[in-house]
């Protein structure tokens, strides 16, 4: 899936049949961050401590979202702050788990932000999107 969210579009695609859906999509861009009124929950190392470089440091932060009545527990590294895994509720979803793996820090090519060539006909659909109803 490829979210744009300054067009207000996402692209469900398949690269094997090189079939491409386009939706409205009814979402602002969320920074993924860690609010300045977090509470720091726990440090830990994640996997082994006992030979240097078998574990990695992280840190767990948890705090309230007022807009939307949420709560979320985030996970990201002590060095660099990469995200390793957030939880994320409201009454209307539940809990949101997102688990991130083979994080990259930068964008080695900017390309993969435009949507493939067999998109290019693509009309929108009827329905619109948000970005948690996206993976529904």
């Amino acid at each position: 899936m490829l979210f744009l969210f300054r067009e207000g579009v996402v692209y469900s695609m398949n690269y094997k049949n090189e079939t491409c859906q386009k939706n409205a999509l009814h979402s602002s861009f969320h920074p993924s961050r860690i609010p300045r009124n977090a509470t720091l929950l726990a440090q830990v190392i994640l996997g082994g401590s006992s030979a240097p470089g078998e574990g990695l440091l992280v840190n767990t932060w948890t705090g309230d979202v007022p807009e939307t009545q949420g709560k979320y527990v985030a996970t990201v590294t002590e060095f660099g702050c990469i995200p390793v895994s957030t939880l994320y509720y409201t009454e209307q979803t539940g809990w949101v788990t997102t688990t991130y793996f083979n994080a990259v820090t930068g964008i080695p090519d900017p390309e993969q932000f435009i949507p493939p060539p067999f998109c290019n006909e693509t009309e929108t659909e009827e329905d619109t999107l948000d970005f948690f109803s996206a993976f529904f």
